[in-house]
Formats: C-alpha cells, sequence, structure tokens
C-alpha cells in the first residue's frame, strides 16, 4: 500500500517549526497497520529534521551553530539575487536535508519520547512551505 497526503505550512521567517502533529493527523487515513512515513519538502530553501522536542533550548542552539555554518551576507557568496539570506538559506537547508522518514504502527508515529519532526525555515521572511507525506506499508 502507498498512500501520499501534501501539507502546507506557513512559516514566519527563519526558525523551527513542529510539524509532528499534522504529520500524526494524517495517520488515521491510511488503512495498514505498520509501516514508514516519508516526509519530503519541496523547497531549497528549508529543510527537516527529527531532534529534541522538550527543551526550547535546543532549537536556540541549533540556530546558533547554523549561524555560524552559514552566516548571512557572507562577501565570498555569489548566488545572493534574493538578499543576504539567499545562499545561507540554500547552504542551511543542504544541513538539515529535504527528508525524514519515521515508521508509524497501529496509527502512531514510531518516535522517541523526546523526538519531534520539524520544517526548519531558513529565510527570514515568511514563507508558504509544501510538505509531501507517503506512507509505505
Amino acid at each position: 500500500m502507498v498512500k501520499q497526503h501534501r501539507l502546507f505550512i506557513a512559516t514566519r521567517g527563519r526558525g523551527a517549526i513542529d510539524i509532528t502533529a499534522e504529520i500524526a493527523a494524517v495517520l488515521p487515513t491510511v488503512a495498514v497497520d505498520a509501516g514508514i512515513a516519508h516526509i519530503f519538502i519541496r523547497h531549497t530553501s528549508c529543510g527537516l529534521g527529527i531532534t529534541e522536542n522538550a527543551d526550547p533550548a535546543v532549537l536556540r542552539d541549533l540556530e546558533t551553530l547554523m549561524k555560524r555554518w552559514a552566516p548571512d551576507g557572507d562577501p565570498a557568496y555569489r548566488h545572493d539575487q534574493e538578499g543576504d539570506d539567499d545562499m545561507a538559506a540554500h547552504a542551511r537547508a543542504l544541513l538539515t536535508g529535504t527528508s525524514v522518514s519515521v515508521p508509524f504502527a497501529q496509527g502512531r508515529l514510531l518516535l522517541g519520547t523526546w523526538q519531534g519532526i520539524y520544517l526548519f525555515e531558513h529565510r527570514t521572511s515568511a514563507h508558504r512551505r509544501e510538505i509531501v507525506v507517503t506512507f509505505l506499508g
């Protein structure tokens, strides 16, 4: 069985959004007891990741690291047509990745106790992001 669902998430600019509940809300439509949920984002300036969902300091620390690894407005960047955050957003998207896979069973995502699925918006302005969730079971 393969079933696909599209989600649209509005971001407010750079930051992490916990999308675990949105992914879990689609599970009741899947007519299979167990499988894998593959979550893919259709953009090159944001990403997905699974990380700690209990302590907000984790997300702040991850942003601190991303600022070091891919700073906005680096004079060495050549790709800056959409502003100082343009190339940095693409680099950060490579770091976070475009997809994650999560097992599910009996209508539940089988995430660890402190895990959440996050959309990382790497642009400084708001965007509408599209996510494709493919359930394989």
